[in-house]
């Protein structure tokens, strides 16, 4: 029977290596840094650097985790409530509806009847120059790329 010895945790392959930063990949913050954080304590002796250098995590990050899990005080972040700016279609609910509708206008379905997923024939190019036509000023949108990503969170294709 192998005994676990805390000054020399067991040497770890790529492919386990792969599969705990994976793991962490998938979790967002106090999960994530709870899961780094014992990770850290049992293959890297409880060494954020160490962590760092094997798993390719943030050392603060690990740090935190590290100093929540001694405390077991979470630390939660103001950024979701206080940071970040609007998005388009919550500054601009006029110009938002106006492009839903063209979307829907342009909107067929799938000819091979494989899904039930419509799309949208609809460039963004052509959407531009309709919301202009329909007097959406110009400084709402400013790019062809914009149009597009703002049709994908209204869900119209």
């Amino acid at each position: 029977m192998m005994t676990s010895d805390p000054d020399h945790p067991p040497p770890l392959d790529a492919s386990f290596r792969d599969d705990l930063r994976l793991a962490a990949s998938q979790m967002t913050g106090a999960k994530r840094r709870a899961f780094q954080a014992a990770m850290t304590v049992k293959y890297c002796s409880g060494s954020a650097r160490q962590a760092e250098t094997i798993f390719g995590w943030s050392r603060q990050a690990v740090t935190l985790g590290l100093h929540e899990r001694r405390t077991g005080i979470i630390c939660l972040s103001a950024q979701p409530v206080v940071g970040g700016a609007p998005l388009w279609e919550e500054k601009h609910p006029e110009a938002a509806a106006i492009l839903w509708e063209l979307a829907e206008a342009h909107a067929q379905q799938d000819p091979t009847f494989r899904t039930t997923v419509a799309f949208t024939r609809l460039t963004a190019a052509e959407a531009l120059k309709q919301l202009r036509a329909r007097g959406v000023a110009e400084a709402p949108v400013v790019f062809k790329e914009d149009v597009a990503k703002i049709r994908l969170r209204l869900g119209c294709c």
